[in-house]
């Protein structure tokens, strides 16, 4: 078995921003696993809030590596990596190399992982980022995004947060919206601000408390579904999350690749969680297996509109429609 991995870095249409930070580049390591006959493909982002590094993740990857050439398989990664973007590059790749090698059904497996019935192949409505800025600006932003249906807007500045979102909702009244503070409001500012929101129409408010600091939404009844993304990482976590959450961002970066995100879909799904298949910003190679995903799991939301961050584009990438991702092709992954 041949393995390589490397680092690629992808320039950004402008910069994200977000509460912690803005990033002009997407920096992404990628793996290739071939047998042979057939070559699978994985692509991850490792993320400097989980404490990672692109020359720690490629090491770790690299050191895994050596594990599959003798014949282990991405049931036994987690042995050997955590959850993170060295596991996923990894296992997002052997589920690629498995679908071209011996022919399988992506959307059968992962339905029968999730215990549902197999899926329809169609498309997905994502959600299009609008990154922190003035509520002027923002607005702007949105207004020039019409022919996006569903817009999470990034916040983090309680002293401006509902003058944005206000600002957002008056330049688009047609568009859902999402309101993610990554971690930025405190609790006060949430429960002060959650009716305001709520008469805006907002259809979910995503991480609004850091990681760590969420137990006053224990009990808590929000006019508006609730969703976990930096306090959530695998289904080990949902425990320690109940009565908090009504939904909840799955990131195979953070999960550790498909075969963990499917492990945390299935127990969210036991307790009657909403999903959202999130994303960090990566290209088409990331999202794929993030919407063959969506399609199994019937995802509430979904948020894979990294491809359209970027400057440029991995050939073949998905095809987007305005807010709509045409059906993954199987040349790009699965």
């Amino acid at each position: 078995m041949d393995i390589s991995i490397r680092h690629e870095s992808w320039p950004i249409r402008g910069a994200f921003r977000i509460s912690r930070g803005s990033k002009t580049t997407a920096e992404v390591i990628v793996a290739e696993i071939s047998d042979g006959a057939a070559t699978g493909r994985g692509e991850a982002v490792p993320y400097a809030r989980y404490g990672e590094t692109v020359e720690e993740s490629l090491m770790l990857a690299r050191e895994a590596a050596g594990a599959l050439r003798a014949g282990a398989t991405a049931r036994d990664l987690p042995d050997s990596l955590p959850a993170g973007a060295a596991r996923s590059v990894l296992d997002c790749a052997l589920w690629d190399l498995a679908a071209k090698r011996d022919g399988l059904d992506i959307g059968a497996a992962f339905a029968a992982r999730l215990a549902v019935e197999p899926p329809p192949r169609g498309s997905l409505e994502t959600a299009f980022t609008i990154s922190l800025d003035t509520p002027e600006a923002m607005a702007r932003a949105a207004a020039e995004a019409a022919e996006q249906p569903l817009l999470k807007v990034k916040l983090g500045d309680p002293g401006l947060d509902v003058a944005r979102m206000e600002a957002i909702r008056a330049s688009r009244p047609d568009a859902r919206l999402i309101a993610d503070a990554n971690e930025g409001w405190s609790l006060d500012f949430l429960k002060g601000s959650a009716a305001a929101l709520a008469a805006l129409d907002v259809a979910l408010i995503e991480q609004p408390l850091p990681a760590g600091e969420d137990e006053g939404l224990a009990g808590w009844d929000s006019p508006i579904v609730i969703c976990a993304d930096e306090s959530l990482h695998v289904a080990a976590d949902l425990d320690r999350l109940a009565g908090r959450y009504g939904a909840i961002n799955v990131k195979l970066d953070k999960t550790g690749g498909v075969s963990a995100a499917l492990e945390l879909i299935r127990a969210a799904r036991a307790r009657n969680l909403q999903v959202m298949l999130g994303c960090m910003v990566g290209t088409s190679l990331a999202m794929a297996p993030a919407c063959r995903l969506a399609e199994a799991c019937g995802a509430e939301f979904v948020d894979l509109d990294g491809p359209l961050l970027l400057a440029r584009e991995r050939e073949p990438g998905l095809i987007y429609h305005g807010g709509v991702i045409a059906p993954c092709p199987s040349e790009l992954w699965g």
